[in-house]
C-alpha cells in the first residue's frame, strides 16, 4: 500500500471503531435499553459517514480489511469460556443437541417459507436458508447452494441484531432466564452478534452462545443443500 492507502485504512479503522465506542457508550446511557445495541448504532453512524463522504462501500471494506480478518479470532476467542465450562456442557448434552436441532431447522424452514408467502424468488429463498449462522459461514454456505452471499450476509446481520434486541425480552416472558439458555439461543439464532451480547453476562452464557455458533453452522451446512435440493 501507498501512503495514502495506508491513511485512508486508518481513517475508516479508526470511525468504525469509534462508532461502536459510541454505540457501547449510548448503551451505557441507556443503561442497557435492548433498542440500544452498539452494532446497530454503528452500522448506522457509519452508513451516515459513507453517505456524506460519497464513499463506496467496496472501497470501505477495502480499508478496513484488518477488521474483517480479526472477525475470525473474535469468534475463535469464544472458545476459552467453553473450554472453562465443558463440565456444565457435558451435563446438558442432550438439552442442547435438542434445542440446536430444532433452532437450526425452524430458522431455515421459517425463513425459506416467508419468502415463499410472499412471494420471493427461488434465489431468495436460498440465500435465506443459513441467515442464523455466523455470516462467514453463512456466505460460504449461500455461495454453495446458489443463494447470493451478499444478501446472506445482510440478512444474517440483521437477524443478529434483531436477536440481541429481542432475546432476553422474548425469553423473558417465557420465564426462561437461565444465563446457559440465554446463550444457546443467541448462538443458534443471532450468531456472533448477539452472543457479543450475552458474552456480557459472563463466562457460562459465552460458553453455550459458542457451542450454539459452531454446531449452529455445522448442522446448517449439512441441511441447507438437502433443503435447496427440495426447492429445485
Amino acid at each position: 500500500m501507498n501512503g495514502m492507502h495506508w491513511g485512508e485504512a486508518l481513517t475508516w479503522t479508526a470511525a468504525t471503531v469509534g462508532c461502536y465506542v459510541v454505540g457501547l457508550g449510548a448503551r451505557r446511557w441507556s443503561r442497557r435499553h435492548p433498542l440500544a445495541n452498539p452494532v446497530l448504532i454503528a452500522i448506522a453512524l457509519l452508513a451516515a459517514l459513507l453517505r456524506l463522504t460519497g464513499t463506496a462501500y467496496a472501497d470501505y471494506f477495502r480499508a478496513t480489511w484488518v477488521l474483517t480478518f480479526l472477525l475470525g479470532p473474535a469468534t475463535a476467542a469464544l472458545g476459552i469460556a467453553l473450554a472453562r465450562n465443558l463440565a456444565h456442557v457435558r451435563r446438558n448434552l442432550g438439552g442442547i443437541a435438542l434445542g440446536l436441532g430444532a433452532g437450526s431447522v425452524t430458522s431455515m424452514v421459517t425463513g425459506v417459507a416467508l419468502v415463499r408467502l410472499l412471494g420471493g424468488s427461488r434465489t431468495v429463498a436460498l440465500s435465506m436458508l443459513p441467515k442464523a449462522v455466523t455470516t462467514p459461514i453463512a456466505i460460504a454456505i449461500s455461495a454453495e447452494i446458489g443463494g447470493q452471499p451478499a444478501l446472506t450476509a445482510a440478512l444474517a446481520i440483521v437477524g443478529g441484531i434483531l436477536t440481541a434486541i429481542a432475546l432476553r425480552f422474548t425469553l423473558g416472558r417465557l420465564r426462561v432466564t437461565h444465563g446457559h439458555a440465554l446463550g444457546l439461543a443467541a448462538g443458534t439464532a443471532g450468531s456472533g452478534i448477539a452472543a457479543a451480547y450475552v458474552a456480557a453476562l459472563g463466562d457460562g452464557p459465552a460458553a453455550f452462545a459458542a457451542i450454539g455458533i459452531g454446531l449452529n453452522g455445522l448442522v446448517t451446512a449439512l441441511l441447507a443443500p438437502i433443503f435447496a435440493a427440495w426447492l429445485r
